[in-house]
């Protein structure tokens, strides 16, 4: 693989690019970026361009991707990412033709507020579902048009279905190249880490059923709204949803020990293995999986603040016991 600075460099298998620079560069050339550059355009097929915009963080990884589908003089960005004048120059600047759509995953403040900017400069009709919440959603969002689940969109003759993921957020969608059986995934499934589940926006009996969906006939490739491509999807699948049942098995676990506890007090027997900077969204996800374990009807809470231990253990899905 190659760095940005044009030096060459050795990929081992659990590096995350791995996958995506096999996939470009099969007979080892050494001409696929092994690590991902703001603003800068990456191909990765004739229909599928990369732009990595420049908000790198703790929740964003390595920054937001947005996406180019089509082909000729017609395309669609997929997620423009946030309101940042740098990546909308990038955006302008790497549209390979005429860009007619803009689609966006979710509402959140790093994936759908480029839209007006990028629309307004383009004339180009935006998509997606408005956020029924508005903590930390683009409440500005005004989409012209609101998708629905199994809708087919046509990119310049690379078609798009629409699949509703609600889960890391409700209004939260992904799209299926069919021509390239490939899921741009947003934040439902992030590359190197698992996403917050922050009620009531997020919800962990929905993300789950959602994962499930995905699980049962996944596509052969994963692009994420954070990091590079990703194989082998179905495995990707059933590692998150092992990881979220066995989080969930610790907080069964430590309120059946205490009998009763805030999160406060659950969270760091829950997350002892998770770094301390990690603690405040944790925190979030640790709510999303009482409100789970309330509905299955092994935990409970009067007032919301203290939970308590009721039933005998978490139910463990079907589809994943044995796998």
């Amino acid at each position: 693989a190659r760095q940005a600075d044009g030096r060459r460099t050795v990929l081992m298998p659990e590096h995350h690019a791995w996958a995506e620079v096999g996939r470009l560069d099969p007979e080892g050339r050494g001409d696929a970026l092994g690590e991902l550059v703001a603003g800068r355009a990456v191909w990765l097929s004739p229909r599928i361009v990369r732009v990595t915009a420049p908000n790198p963080g703790l929740m964003t990884g390595p920054g937001t991707n947005s996406y180019f589908v089509g082909s000729g003089d017609a395309w669609t960005v997929i997620d423009p990412g946030p309101a940042d004048e740098r990546h909308l120059q990038a955006l302008l600047a790497a549209a390979p033709g005429r860009i007619e759509r803009i689609l966006v995953t979710h509402t959140h403040r790093d994936h759908s507020p480029g839209a007006a900017a990028l629309a307004a400069a383009t004339g180009a009709v935006v998509m997606g579902c408005r956020p029924e919440f508005h903590d930390g959603q683009d409440t500005s969002f005004r989409p012209e048009h609101e998708p629905a689940d199994g809708e087919r969109l046509d990119c310049g003759g690379a078609v798009l279905r629409v699949i509703a993921t609600p889960g890391h957020a409700s209004n939260h969608l992904c799209f299926l190249l069919e021509d390239e059986d490939l899921l741009f995934t947003g934040d439902h499934v992030m590359q190197g880490s698992t996403v917050v589940i922050n009620p009531p926006d997020g919800d962990m009996v929905a993300y789950l059923a959602s994962l499930e969906r995905l699980r049962a006939a996944p596509p052969v490739w994963l692009a994420p709204g954070h990091g590079f491509l990703v194989a082998e999807p179905r495995a990707v699948f059933d590692a998150l949803i092992r990881h979220r049942l066995r989080r969930e098995e610790r907080v069964v676990r430590a309120l059946a020990r205490l009998g009763e506890g805030d999160l406060d007090t659950l969270l760091p027997e829950v997350y002892a293995d998770v770094p301390a900077l990690l603690h405040a969204p944790a925190r979030r996800s640790l709510l999303a999986h009482l409100l789970k374990l309330a509905a299955d009807g092994v935990a409970a809470s009067d007032d919301g603040v203290a939970w308590r231990y009721v039933g005998p253990g978490s139910r463990q899905s079907p589809s994943t016991s044995s796998s």
